[in-house]
């Protein structure tokens, strides 16, 4: 534990640098006053080949959507925040629908030796698709503070709980479960009972992913990227930030997100969080990518350090 462990107030956790928490008021005036953009009802993608099975001293992510990645590191594989239903939602007939399909089957991928899930949100924590996880591979699991219930509700088997800043030695990895600032919920009654935040995982050769999971701009990046020393990939959400009044504090926006990059001083970076589900926010489903490219040239960040992937991508950097 540090002095930088997560905090809770009355029963609730709280983001420690800005804890601005919109209620159905500023919820409401987001719906009255919302301009969406036009979205395509579906985006066809070009077909990627299947990921091939990586073994030490290279490290692989695959895109497979919003922020669902299989990760290669120290030759494990590693789920994340796995969503191939067609909803975010806990509903079958409403709720964010798909535009796209998962860049990959799952039945494609090489294996899944480690699952980590950030937060209990629908679109990062999705049991059924968590029950498919189980059945085909019984990965152990990591996951926040609260949220372990639902990995095993999920049928998922002990799964490990984790506050800000616990490491865990699991699957010839090391995992440290790190801040973000964001909030978590699954229904209207249980706000920020459960913990939010990303993985830096580690192998033995000392290749180090940071995965931010969803974040707004604030501090952490830095202090995560100060503690670690080396970071050879960042996986940084760029997307669901419009309009900014309402999500600034939990989303950060393109420019915000190569600012992170910078931040963290991660050797290259890869994009995540956009394009995937239907309007969840208000920007244009191609602006993300228009954005980062216009923020990297005005950072002076060269195009290959941070890219955006595309779906079904599999993307592999040496670890050393």
């Amino acid at each position: 534990m540090s002095d930088f462990a997560s905090r809770r107030v009355r029963g609730r956790y709280v983001n420690l640098h800005s804890d601005v928490d919109h209620g159905p008021r500023d919820v409401w005036r987001w719906f009255r006053e919302r301009q969406v953009a036009p979205w395509p009802v579906w985006v066809e993608d070009p077909p990627q080949p299947p990921p091939p099975r990586l073994m030490a001293g290279q490290i692989g992510a695959t895109f497979i959507g919003h922020a669902s990645w299989l990760v290669q590191i120290g030759g494990v594989a590693v789920l994340i925040d796995p969503v191939w239903s067609p909803r975010a939602s806990p509903l079958p007939f409403a709720g964010p629908k798909r535009v796209r399909a998962p860049g990959q089957r799952l039945e494609a991928l090489p294996g899944a030796d480690l699952l980590l899930v950030s937060h209990n949100h629908y679109d990062h924590c999705d049991l059924a698709t968590l029950r498919q996880v189980q059945a085909r591979w019984a990965p152990p699991a990591l996951t926040s503070l609260g949220t372990g219930r639902l990995l095993a509700k999920a049928g998922l088997r002990a799964p490990r709980e984790m506050d800000w800043w616990d490491r865990v030695a699991v699957a010839g990895l090391r995992v440290t479960y790190v801040p973000a600032q964001h909030f978590s919920a699954r229904t209207p009654f249980d706000r920020n009972r459960a913990l939010w935040g990303g993985f830096v995982i580690q192998a033995p050769d000392g290749a180090t992913v940071y995965f931010m999971g969803d974040t707004g701009w604030c501090p952490h990046p830095a202090e995560i990227g100060r503690r670690f020393g080396r970071i050879d990939l960042a996986l940084i959400p760029v997307g669901a930030y419009a309009p900014r009044w309402f999500m600034q504090t939990q989303h950060m926006d393109p420019d915000e997100a190569v600012q992170a990059h910078i931040a963290c001083g991660a050797r290259a970076s890869l994009a995540m969080h956009f394009g995937t589900f239907f309007r969840l926010t208000d920007e244009p489903i191609d602006e993300p990518a228009e954005l980062l490219e216009a923020a990297k040239a005005r950072h002076g960040v060269a195009q290959q350090a941070f890219r955006v992937p595309g779906f079904g991508q599999t993307l592999i950097y040496p670890a050393a």
